[in-house]
């Protein structure tokens, strides 16, 4: 897996966390600067960890499958890309975050939630015998990075920016899963 797909798949995963972070920096109070980096750490973290625990589950089963590894990291990256997309398009309100998420047990449990699209596309990686090491320290830096920023930008921007993050996380992480697929069918 080369350098930019890895980018933009961290990016993908990313965007779901950084609408949370932008929703949660429309009602943060200051000091901002500590909050951002609570977020980016929490959120970086735990999207950098959730691929290395999908990863290590996929091989061991990636013997099994592959022969078949491209679809089951489409149909993945489709999934996931897919829920983002639709959840971004049917949500009614531009600004679902209304706790107080900057408080330890709605942070961690944000993260978290945040996170599990990229177990699934750690097992993606097995699949395709990724750099699980880089994929993941680079998806924990693209996401911190995100994520402290997003405080800023939710700070400045307002609602309006949180649905399109996600429906544009979704787009990205489809056309991903769609480049795999080309890549090994020999299109691409």
């Amino acid at each position: 897996m080369d350098l930019f797909t890895i980018l933009a798949t961290a990016v993908g995963l990313s965007m779901d966390a950084f609408a949370v972070s932008v929703s949660s920096g429309i009602t943060a109070k200051d000091p901002l600067a500590p909050k951002a980096l609570r977020m980016g750490l929490a959120f970086g973290l735990s999207q950098a960890i959730m691929p290395l625990l999908g990863y290590f589950a996929g091989m061991t089963v990636v013997a099994y499958i592959q022969h078949i590894d491209h679809y089951v990291v489409f149909l993945l990256l489709g999934f996931v890309g897919g829920k983002m997309l639709m959840d971004g398009i049917r949500s009614d309100d531009d600004c679902a975050v209304r706790t107080d998420a900057f408080a330890l047990g709605p942070m961690t449990l944000l993260a978290i939630a945040t996170s599990i699209d990229a177990l699934a596309v750690g097992i993606g990686f097995a699949a395709v015998s990724a750099d699980i090491w880089l994929s993941a320290a680079i998806i924990g830096v693209v996401t911190f990075s995100l994520c402290y920023m997003g405080v800023y930008f939710g700070k400045r921007l307002g609602c309006a920016f949180q649905k399109k993050a996600v429906i544009l996380g979704g787009i990205v992480l489809i056309l991903i899963g769609l480049k795999i697929l080309l890549e090994h069918l020999g299109v691409l």
